[in-house]
């Protein structure tokens, strides 16, 4: 038996993200970034890079996104789907 750890990239970390969150009514890029951080305390990839990945996972498995994570004071929440 072998004790082998795979690493887990930021592009497998967004990805598995979008999809455990399927069966939710949007996929809220703000959460997901602090998720990712959670995750990932040592995570260098800038979250307007972060967004792009979870948009662009959101638009392969047909998942509404909200970006809501640099909203400006009295700007309204934007949903995609």
């Amino acid at each position: 038996m072998t004790n082998a750890f795979h690493s887990v990239t930021v592009e497998k970390a967004t990805e598995a993200y979008v999809l455990s969150r399927g069966r939710a009514r949007f996929l809220s890029i703000s959460q997901a970034i602090r998720a990712i951080r959670t995750l990932m305390p040592a995570c260098r990839t800038s979250d307007h890079e972060l967004e792009g990945m979870l948009a662009a996972a959101c638009i392969v498995h047909g998942i509404p996104v909200a970006f809501d994570a640099t909203m400006a004071e009295g700007e309204e929440m934007r949903l995609h789907s």
